[in-house]
C-alpha cells in the first residue's frame, strides 16, 4: 500500500511538471510514466485518463494556494504582497492554472468558488466596519489584487518578465503593487 501511495505521489509530481510545461493537449502520459518510473497503465488505473490526472493535479495545487496564502481583508495591500511572493515562488502552478483556462476546461472547482465567495464577503464586511465610502466593489478589488500580484510570474503577455534572482526589481515591483492596492482601498470620507 505504501508503494502505491509513493507511486501516485511520483506520478502527481511528474504530471505537474509535464502539464505546466505542455498543457493538457501537449502533455504525454508516456513521458509522465517514464519520468515517474512507473508503468503507463498504472496512470490509467489510478487516474482513469489524462484529463482526470490533470484535474487531480490542478485541484491539489489550488488547495495549496488556499492553505498557504493567509487572507487578510483588513490589510489588502499586505495580502497582495503575500500573493506576489507566492506567485513568484510558484510560477509552475500559475502556468498550470493558465493552461486550464486556455484549453477551456470548464470544470467547476467548488472549493475555489467557495474560497473566492468567502474572500469577497470578508472584504465587504471589512469595508462596512471601516465605514468609508469605497470606490471599488469587493469583487473588483479581489480580481485586481490577484491580477496585479500574479502578473509578473511569467504568464502575463503584457507584463515585463522579472528575473527571480533580481532582488531589487522584485522588491520594487512588490512595493509598487502594495502601493497600488493601498490607493485602490483608500476610502473617501
Amino acid at each position: 500500500m505504501r508503494d502505491a501511495e509513493a507511486t501516485k505521489e511520483r506520478i502527481l509530481e511528474t504530471a505537474m511538471k509535464e502539464f505546466s510545461s505542455y498543457g493538457i493537449a501537449g502533455a504525454r502520459v508516456d513521458r509522465i510514466a517514464k519520468q515517474a518510473k512507473c508503468n503507463k497503465n498504472l496512470i490509467y488505473i489510478y487516474f482513469e485518463n489524462k484529463e482526470t490526472l490533470f484535474t487531480t493535479v490542478l485541484q491539489k495545487h489550488l488547495t495549496r494556494v488556499y492553505e498557504e496564502i493567509t487572507f487578510t481583508p483588513e490589510d489588502l495591500p499586505g495580502f497582495a504582497a503575500k500573493v506576489f511572493d507566492w506567485a513568484m515562488a510558484h510560477p509552475d502552478i500559475l502556468r498550470l492554472m493558465e493552461w486550464n483556462k486556455l484549453e477551456n476546461k470548464t470544470e467547476s472547482f467548488t472549493e475555489r468558488a467557495a474560497a473566492q465567495d468567502k474572500k469577497i464577503k470578508m472584504i465587504k464586511n471589512a469595508q462596512n466596519v471601516d465605514l468609508k465610502k469605497t470606490t471599488f466593489t469587493p469583487e473588483f478589488l479581489l480580481s485586481a489584487i490577484m491580477t496585479l500580484a500574479t502578473a509578473w510570474a511569467g504568464i502575463n503577455p503584457f507584463a515585463m518578465s522579472l528575473d527571480s534572482d533580481d532582488q531589487k526589481k522584485l522588491s520594487q515591483t512588490r512595493t509598487a503593487i502594495v502601493e497600488a492596492i493601498k490607493l485602490m482601498t483608500q476610502g473617501t470620507e
